[in-house]
């Protein structure tokens, strides 16, 4: 299988010397669905702003897709999507000509963009906000907006800060249905979360960390064992307590 994210010891220190990420390595392939879990603080949304090029890094490596964040940035982000957990969009456009605008920047042609905005406006249901300042969207239909801006070069991995955060269940499980969706298409999906129910019934491979530190990972099955991902979750960071 693939390698489409691979993170080689990767460290992060902000200044006044707090190491935020702390020697971590992982490999997420096509077709994962990886969840990555931790307390608040345990570095989920560093590590994820490293991997999408946002965040310098001191030390390791980052690979998207056989090319390096640091070496290759454009390269990268034209096959990446990254939604944080709360999404800065330019309140001052409509939600159309947001989608447009980075239909541009991704070079995605005028028939498939039609085709994919009217997909999954359908689906998330803000086909007709799309006429509508973002400025006067609701925290979940931003979100939404950021998800369908995502999918519109249809990215080789698909990087999310707490996803499912602000969704309604509706457009939660349709999320969720997009994901496997690409997944069986070969696209990888990397996201962190501190929903566990969400992590155990949807992911294939899971990464724990703690303080900076990935402290499990693998499959999901090998991690959780006979036990609930809650209980091995709670184990893990007991185990590791300082």
């Amino acid at each position: 299988m693939k390698t489409i994210l691979q993170i080689t010891h990767l460290s992060k220190t902000y200044a006044g010397g707090k190491k935020a990420v702390d020697d971590l390595s992982l490999s997420v392939c096509e077709g994962d669905i990886y969840g990555f879990i931790g307390q608040n603080g345990a570095g989920k949304t560093t590590t994820l702003r490293a991997v999408t090029g946002i965040l310098p890094f001191e030390s390791g490596e980052i690979t998207i897709n056989g090319m390096s964040i640091k070496e290759q940035p454009v390269a990268c982000k034209s096959v990446l999507a990254y939604i944080p957990d709360n999404p800065d969009l330019y309140e001052y456009l409509t939600g159309i000509q947001y989608l447009n605008y980075i239909g541009d920047i991704f070079c995605v042609s005028q028939a498939l963009r039609r085709e994919r905005i009217e997909k999954y406006a359908d689906m998330f249901r803000i086909k007709g906000d799309l006429g509508s300042l973002i400025g006067s969207y609701s925290h979940g239909m931003k979100q939404k907006l950021a998800i369908i801006a995502a999918l519109l070069h249809t990215p080789k991995l698909m990087v999310l800060d707490e996803p499912f955060v602000g969704l309604d269940p509706e457009a939660a499980f349709k999320l969720k249905q997009v994901f496997r969706e690409m997944c069986d298409e070969g696209s990888a999906i990397f996201f962190s979360t501190h929903v566990l129910d969400v992590a155990e019934k949807l992911c294939n491979k899971i990464a724990i960390i703690k303080s900076g530190k990935l402290v499990a990972d693998g499959d999901i099955d090998k991690v959780r064992g006979d036990e609930s991902l809650e209980n091995v979750f709670m184990e893990v960071l007991e185990s590791h307590e300082k």
